[in-house]
């Protein structure tokens, strides 16, 4: 009986212990954009009324699950008056061995084979924010994509909720960071 007691105790420990190959989960960050806080005017759009720099943030990602074949990157805002929401950044087939996303990378700073696809604002690249004045804070949602998938057979032409389409049939896991803005 003592030797049975023993072993229940010693299984519940093993049990309660956790596992130390156990993956971390994937984790994004900016150095640009703090979680909760609001966006700079570098992440302004600069035009519709709006004054900002339109400069794509920093970001940065670790811990990718093993299936990962390529990456993708999406800055969408919820909070948009259009019954959609709104599109900011849609970015597909970054390599898996990408880890970082330097300050204003649109456009002309990407990572080989990365495709920047159509924006709500009607083209190619990160458009940042700029809500209608008077709104509450709108909050803006950048979400990394591990995708089991090597690359998306879409263009820079293809529109954003055809590539979500996309990015959901092949995503593994996904990190998301938030912030706000409001003018």
């Amino acid at each position: 009986m003592k030797k049975s007691l023993a072993l229940s105790l010693c299984g519940a420990a093993l049990l309660a212990m956790p596992l130390a190959n156990a993956a971390e989960p994937l984790a994004l960050a900016s150095k640009d954009i703090k979680a909760g806080q609001t966006l700079s005017a570098d992440q302004v759009f600069n035009g519709f009324g709006c004054e900002g720099k339109n400069l794509s943030p920093q970001l940065s990602w670790k811990n990718i699950p093993a299936k990962t074949k390529s990456l993708a990157i999406t800055a969408y805002d919820p909070d948009a008056p259009t019954g959609s929401g709104w599109w900011h950044w849609v970015v597909f087939n970054i390599s898996v061995g990408t880890t970082e996303l330097p300050t204003a990378a649109s456009g002309s700073n990407m990572p080989s084979g990365a495709i920047e696809s159509m924006t709500d604002y009607g083209k190619p690249g990160f458009g940042g924010a700029c809500p209608p004045k008077g709104d509450k804070p709108h909050h803006y949602i950048f979400t990394l994509w591990a995708l089991d998938t090597e690359s998306l057979p879409l263009g820079p032409n293809t529109p954003a909720a055809q590539v979500g389409y996309y990015l959901n049939q092949h995503k593994i896991e996904t990190a998301t960071l938030q912030a706000t803005y409001a003018r």
